[in-house]
């Protein structure tokens, strides 16, 4: 059976590592039969979280930004992949504010079961991406039928494009003919 995938680029830079991997995710994903949306948080006006909690009274963020229709697709997908490259041992910036405006979603009913978790950095130490991962199971943490249902990790690329060529592009497009 097709499921809807979201994939969510959180990068900002071109041709970036962790945007590869999410590509290459996407492209295993459709090539399995499956509808994906393929999100990209460059060029998107997303905003900080204001803490206000007019969201949870009224079902959305009261700025309307581009993380509404994010949030949207999210709520909406059978399956949710996050793919962020690795600043400092931690989730990109961006990501961490798309998440906290995500929260007019915790109080709804979503589809979403199964998350999966895509990064590279410029270290390769396998401990590299544990923060990132541990913030983003926080999130998933808060939606009890979800649950994280798989992770791809390189390290060793720095500048954009430095994962071409890599075998972690053909784990993550296997990754995505298995979801």
């Amino acid at each position: 059976m097709s499921k809807k995938i979201v994939v969510i680029s959180t990068s900002l830079r071109a041709n970036s590592n962790s945007e590869a991997l999410a590509k290459e995710f996407a492209n295993g994903a459709k090539d399995a039969g499956n509808y994906v949306e393929y999100i990209s948080l460059r060029g998107k006006n997303i905003a900080f979280c204001i803490g206000c909690l007019a969201c949870q009274r009224k079902g959305q963020c009261i700025f309307n930004y581009d993380a509404l229709p994010i949030t949207e697709a999210v709520l909406n997908a059978d399956v949710v992949v996050w793919a962020t490259p690795i600043y400092y041992y931690e989730m990109a910036g961006q990501m961490k504010v798309l998440i906290d405006r995500m929260n007019s979603m915790f109080h709804k009913d979503y589809i979403f079961r199964d998350v999966y978790f895509l990064a590279a950095a410029a270290d390769e130490d396998s401990c590299t991406p544990e923060r990132a991962l541990a913030g983003l199971t926080g999130w998933i943490d808060c939606f009890e039928k979800a649950k994280l249902a798989g992770s791809l990790f390189c390290g060793g690329v720095t500048a954009a494009g430095d994962i071409n060529g890599s075998a972690k592009l053909q784990e993550a497009y296997k990754l995505g003919t298995n979801v």
